[in-house]
């Protein structure tokens, strides 16, 4: 059955649309995360459970650093002083399949972003749809740049700073394995979405929700929000902070100019009319 014209489709024929789209994308979910379950082992133990080791490169870095600076730090210690536990009978599978599915989300997020630009693409002008290829790519680059970040600079100063803070000789750092996993996977992913700040501008600047003089007007109320933001994800102490803080501050900035970008071609075209 051939696809009906974008203009001749009524609420109910958009949203089967969209379930088709969505169904592709948990499809393609699932299937991702079937292989990243059948690898668990080398995912939990070379990806996962990486930045307990010492040796973690982001940790071999900041010991560097420090030892260059002649400044006593946690990060050149031989052993991270935390131990992870299983308290729940079912722990272990259930931190497998959600870790999966994450996994799953994040490998297969270029053809979720295709997906949905696949729905809404037909709204748009056909030199807008020209732009998909580009706007795909940027997207998933933002989205994995973010992960990473968040998987090599936020979890690592979460982890050894929180590992290392101690209220008692008494006390003994023995985590719950979902414990870990949650702060391990919301570093990642939270990173990924903000990173994602461009591309949300982009869109809004489209439909007329922002422009760069209000970018430019709030840009003060913006970097205490990051600020916030930044306290939120990583530990409470100013270094990491200003770690964090730093490229997000930088993709306020890169939003402000893809804001200009797009008002400007909107005028552009505008006078083409005229």
């Amino acid at each position: 059955m051939a696809k009906k014209d974008i203009n001749e489709m009524s609420f109910l024929d958009h949203l089967e649309d969209l379930r088709w789209h969505l169904i592709r994308i948990v499809l393609a979910v699932v299937i991702v995360a079937t292989l990243v379950f059948i690898f668990s082992r080398f995912v939990f133990d070379e990806v996962i459970f990486a930045p307990l080791e010492m040796t973690f490169p982001t940790y071999h870095f900041l010991c560097n650093g420090a030892t260059f600076l002649g400044v006593e730090t946690t990060f050149c210690a031989e052993e991270m002083p935390m131990i992870i536990q299983n308290r729940t009978v079912g722990g272990q599978f259930s931190a497998d399949i959600w870790t999966a599915i994450l996994g799953g989300f994040i490998i297969s997020f270029p053809y979720v972003i295709y997906q949905l630009w696949k729905f809404i693409s037909p709204g748009l002008h056909s030199n807008e749809r020209k732009h998909s290829r580009g706007f795909i790519i940027i997207s998933s680059l933002l989205f994995f740049i973010g992960v990473l970040f968040g998987y090599y600079i936020v979890a690592p100063l979460s982890l050894n700073f929180l590992a290392n803070y101690s209220i008692s000789k008494v006390v003994d750092n023995q985590i719950d394995i979902s414990s870990y996993i949650a702060l391990v996977r919301n570093s990642a992913l939270a990173s990924g979405l903000i990173f994602e700040l461009p591309i949300i501008i982009y869109f809004f600047t489209k439909i007329g929700l922002v422009t760069p003089e209000v970018l430019r007007k709030y840009r003060k109320y913006a970097l205490v929000i990051v600020l916030i933001l930044a306290a939120v994800i990583t530990p409470p102490d100013v270094v990491s902070q200003v770690i964090v803080a730093i490229p997000i501050i930088i993709l306020y900035q890169v939003s402000i100019y893809i804001s200009k970008i797009v008002i400007r071609n909107q005028k552009r075209k505008e006078k083409q009319h005229v």
